[in-house]
């Protein structure tokens, strides 16, 4: 089974000029009872930040929480008193946990900031709250699938407290890739940007697919697109 989550058809906030957001899942204000998250994955928030502008310090807790950054830069601070700035290819991870606080801001005086925001379940509640951050480059990713996220650790990937593997990608247009779903597993698409064909199914940019009950994805760039692929338990 697949399911094409169309990027216009997500939700849709704007807040005081300096933040857009599309959810891909009910979120804040937005609530759609047939998009409550998929498997393990809860949030997926394609999120442009105005130029020197970003979220206060706020609180999570009992979450793993992943920023892929796309475009631009984003400084973090959290109450572990982890401090740093995060750039496009980055990713940061925090394990949520017994309860952290955070903000993220984007520095630039002159560039948005683009970036997914990501909630994914964890499999223990109360976990040691913690921060990761990495670098994974653009040609790490290209035409080829990037473990950036696991619950080993393998690969040289983070670690989280889920049995969730994330993967990234940048496909030269015409390059095909297949990806081997194991039994009772699912998986996500979530494009960035560019153009793909998964199963038959053309996603464009911001768009996602859901997949359950398939074996093997076979994925093909129409032209450049850089995407997520989770493969959920």
């Amino acid at each position: 089974m697949l399911y094409l989550r169309k990027s216009d058809e997500r939700g849709y906030a704007e807040f005081g000029g300096w933040l857009k957001s599309r959810h891909t899942f009910s979120f804040s204000e937005y609530y759609d009872p047939q998009f409550m998250g998929f498997r393990d994955l809860r949030v997926i928030n394609q999120d442009w930040i105005a130029k020197d502008s970003g979220f206060p310090t706020h609180p999570h807790r009992d979450m793993e929480i992943i920023t892929y950054v796309l475009k631009g830069t984003v400084e973090h601070k959290d109450s572990l008193g982890n401090v740093g700035q995060i750039q496009a290819g980055e990713i940061q991870t925090m394990h949520a946990g017994t309860g952290i606080r955070h903000s993220e801001y984007n520095p630039s005086k002159a560039e948005e900031l683009q970036l997914f925001q990501i909630w994914i379940m964890p499999d223990v509640a109360g976990a040691q709250p913690g921060y990761t951050q990495q670098s994974f480059n653009r040609e790490q990713k290209l035409n080829q699938l990037k473990l950036l996220v696991s619950k080993d650790g393998r690969l040289g990937s983070q670690k989280i407290n889920q049995d969730v593997d994330l993967y990234a990608s940048v496909l030269e247009g015409g390059i095909e890739q297949e990806f081997a779903i194991r039994g009772g597993r699912g998986a996500w698409v979530q494009l960035a940007e560019g153009e793909l064909e998964v199963n038959g199914k053309v996603l464009k940019s911001g768009d996602g697919l859901a997949v359950q009950d398939e074996s093997l994805l076979k994925i093909k760039a129409l032209k450049e697109t850089e995407f997520l692929l989770f493969d959920l338990r």
